[in-house]
């Protein structure tokens, strides 16, 4: 199948993406996301009111994953400026909004992503990293960030897809495991995932293929257990997050031939409860130009929060508070089974 990516902008890719979604849907007759809701009596999809900023530095990343929802990379061009952080930063200090989700690529590879993080700092509010653990290893600009980290405070959030070399190898790169586990031994040696230290270190779990994750807490025990026996590595907590159809995971699943069956099981498999506390109803996703968006999945697809408050620049609590969140079939992997949001099951 030629590349989602390789047929024009990215726009004409997210549009491509929403277009495959319905297709497969209509083709199964399976109900569209909205129906569903009203089924249980949640649509519309209301906010509980913004207290998290999740932040997007930029596209900029070390690596490229199998599953990564960004399609993030080397050569990707995009990054927040100095100005739209500022902006950011602004939006962090409304009364209100209590977390600092930041993200990317690979957030750190943002020049001003120091400055970020030290200016947040002084607003006192809870400050997350989603980071990569190699990009710890990339070299002399970024030896020290276990140590910068540690003096913000800041939550640090990786992706490790399995405490086994060659399930995490094949989704994320040969040797990503090896590096993975001397990042983390890293950021164990100063106290990072260490009890008692209250330096939180916490893993995100991706499964590798086209079915759901297995029970969080059963997987957090296994992973633990492993991790420690066979590497020594200490954490605090799993994330165990749904694979969205959207980006590169659907490319995959559509060279696999598994889309069908791949969208048919998140149907099927949703969860009212998991629905009524989906992470577009707290947070809100700020995207590397300064756009908004009702979380990271629909900014990927392009799916802008539009009107009054739809930037950074223009941010206003109130008004983002009684939006209506857009949806469509992919929001079907937030719901399904346990749930899933960037902090791992929900139901």
């Amino acid at each position: 199948m030629k590349s989602l990516l390789a047929r024009g902008s990215e726009l004409a890719s997210s549009k491509e993406q929403l277009k495959i979604l319905t297709e497969v849907s209509e083709k199964l007759a399976l109900p569209s996301f909205s129906d569903k809701l009203k089924e249980v009596g949640l649509y519309p999809m209301l906010p509980t009111g913004v207290n998290i900023l999740q932040v997007n530095l930029g596209k900029l990343c070390n690596q490229t994953c199998r599953h990564c929802h960004v399609d993030a990379g080397p050569d990707r061009k995009e990054i927040m400026n100095k100005e739209t952080m500022q902006e950011c930063l602004v939006a962090l200090a409304t009364p209100g909004v209590n977390t600092l989700d930041i993200t990317g690529g690979a957030p750190e590879m943002n020049p001003n992503f120091r400055w970020f993080v030290e200016e947040a700092s002084k607003l006192g509010k809870k400050i997350m990293i989603r980071c990569n653990l190699t990009i710890l290893l990339a070299g002399e600009k970024y030896k020290d960030l276990p140590e910068f980290f540690a003096k913000h405070r800041l939550e640090v959030v990786s992706s490790l897809p399995y405490f086994q070399k060659r399930r995490t190898d094949s989704q994320r790169g040969e040797g990503v495991f090896d590096r993975s586990i001397e990042a983390l031994r890293k950021l164990n040696s100063i106290g990072y995932g260490v009890p008692g230290s209250g330096l939180v270190l916490n893993l995100v779990y991706n499964p590798v293929g086209a079915f759901l994750t297995g029970g969080q807490s059963t997987l957090e025990n296994d992973f633990k257990k492993e991790l420690k026996q066979a590497h020594g590595v200490q954490f605090n907590s799993l994330f165990a997050i749904t694979n969205m159809p959207i980006s590169r995971f659907l490319e995959s699943l559509l060279e696999s031939g598994n889309i069908d069956a791949y969208l048919e099981k998140l149907v099927t498999s949703f969860n009212p409860v998991a629905a009524t506390s989906v992470m577009c109803r707290n947070t809100l996703s700020v995207g590397w130009d300064g756009s908004l968006f009702d979380c990271d999945f629909n900014q990927m697809l392009d799916m802008r929060i539009e009107g009054k408050a739809g930037k950074i620049s223009e941010f206003n609590k109130s008004v983002l508070d009684s939006r209506e969140i857009l949806l469509h079939q992919h929001c079907y992997g937030c719901t399904a089974g346990s749930g899933s949001s960037c902090g791992g099951s929900i139901a």
